[in-house]
């Protein structure tokens, strides 16, 4: 199945206040294995950028200015999306901003219906545990050293690995092939431990187990001799 891992940089957090959407970055998955393909995008949001949001993810208006605006190149950003579930990390905020952008040119929100949100999975698995990316990643052991600030295709690349933890595939992958190889030696051995049997052996007589007259004998001499054996006492 085709899954579209991604993430979203933006002005603020609510769209409905004016907040936009400036960044997206989209990692593509097939079968729980990224496929390699990704698509990311800046954005011109036509307003100023408020130094805390500028402190988080480091897009500045003057970078930002010579971006193209959405409605431009939002078509290449749908093509890449198709028709595959969405995962995102809290993926109401990152729904929310992506519809917004969408309807403010009129066009067609994308279904809620899409929406895999890996926090509410991470609540159900982890229940009283801190569930921010960085958690998750510190979690699954998911290497994050090069993450300076927030970056859209970074945050989703990151969230292809936690999600794949989250849901077990990697572990079943890993489980299945032990398994698998474990069942296949098992056979091999018992291929090597348990020949054909052979049925032109020649018939070998029974071998006699009783001591012989002499060997009697030399027996009886010898406890003979021993002197003050204690059975004679």
């Amino acid at each position: 199945m085709r899954e579209v891992i991604f993430d979203t940089e933006t002005t603020g957090l609510d769209p409905k206040t004016g907040d936009r959407m400036v960044e997206i970055g989209c990692v593509e998955m097939i079968g729980r294995v990224e496929t390699g393909q990704s698509f990311h995008a800046y954005y011109n949001p036509e307003r100023d950028m408020p130094a805390a949001a500028e402190a988080v993810h480091g897009l500045s208006r003057e970078f930002l200015s010579g971006k193209p605006l959405f409605k431009d190149t939002f078509a290449e950003l749908i093509e890449f999306l198709g028709d595959a579930p969405l995962v995102a990390h809290n993926a109401s905020f990152d729904f929310g901003f992506l519809n917004s952008e969408l309807v403010r040119i009129s066009q067609e929100p994308i279904s809620m219906d899409r929406m895999v949100d890996t926090v509410a999975i991470a609540r159900k698995k982890h229940p009283g545990a801190k569930l921010s990316l960085d958690a998750l990643c510190t979690r699954y052991g998911v290497d994050r050293s090069h993450r300076v600030k927030h970056g859209a295709l970074l945050d989703a690349e990151l969230l292809a690995q936690v999600y794949v933890e989250l849901t077990g595939g990697r572990q079943i992958g890993l489980e299945l092939a032990a398994e698998a190889a474990a069942h296949e030696n098992s056979n091999d051995a018992a291929k090597i431990a348990k020949p054909a049997p052979k049925t032109d052996r020649p018939r070998r007589e029974a071998r006699p187990h009783t001591a012989s007259p002499a060997e009697l004998a030399r027996h009886s001499e010898f406890i003979a001799g021993i002197k003050d054996a204690a059975w004679v006492r």
